[in-house]
């Protein structure tokens, strides 16, 4: 087995763990908030299967052995903006819920990772990467780009017209997402291993790593 598929095969179970995690967030708060939707259609769960899309997993793959990035997406937790209160604030904390529970994880690992001494390379590279993947799916995440978690937050202080152009702003999203990394994939990579390095800093510090 190669270098390369072993990663990857290392790599696969975090990222499908990470984003169910995320995915469970966001409609876990949305149904605290008031808004069942999710909770109804059986996505307030742990079970991967009913958070995988198989085209963005697939990319996963693609994206892995076929570029220097790794892209891909979970399928979005459907939400119901009128159940809440104020819809605007509500989508913000939603939004923001998914990012914070990769943080929260990535704290978790980085406490293991930087005062565990590892007997093997495979549990010292599987712990390394939940913590790596955690950090980079919650920065990734709260870039303010339709449709990222990152949107829903910058548009919590939009007025209502504003917001509604914004929003629909969401059916071009994934033009968006593939114009960055085709197009400016060296540029948005710098700013993410930036941005990343220095989440990474903070949580280094926190655990006293």
């Amino acid at each position: 087995m190669s270098q390369d598929v072993r990663t990857f095969l290392l790599l696969l179970p975090v990222l499908l763990a990470s984003m169910t995690l995320h995915e469970l967030a966001h409609g876990w708060v949305a149904w605290k908030l008031g808004d069942p939707t999710a909770k109804l259609l059986g996505r307030i769960s742990l079970n991967p299967v009913r958070h995988i899309d198989p085209l963005g997993t697939a990319m996963f793959a693609i994206t892995y052995f076929g570029s220097s990035f790794i892209f891909g997406w979970a399928k979005p937790i459907p939400v119901t903006p009128r159940n809440f209160r104020n819809p605007q604030q509500g989508m913000a904390i939603v939004a923001i819920a998914g990012p914070l529970t990769n943080f929260a994880i990535a704290l978790c690992f980085a406490a293991i990772f930087y005062h565990v001494e590892f007997q093997s390379e495979t549990w010292y590279q599987l712990v390394y990467y939940s913590y790596l993947v955690n950090i980079v799916l919650g920065v990734f995440n709260l870039f303010p780009i339709p449709p990222l978690d990152g949107s829903r937050i910058v548009g919590a202080v939009m007025d209502a017209d504003t917001y509604r152009r914004w929003s629909a702003l969401d059916q071009y999203g994934m033009i968006f997402l593939l114009l960055i990394f085709f197009v400016f994939n060296r540029q948005f990579t710098i700013i993410l291993r930036d941005v990343t390095n220095a989440v990474d800093n903070v949580m280094r510090t926190l655990v006293g790593g």
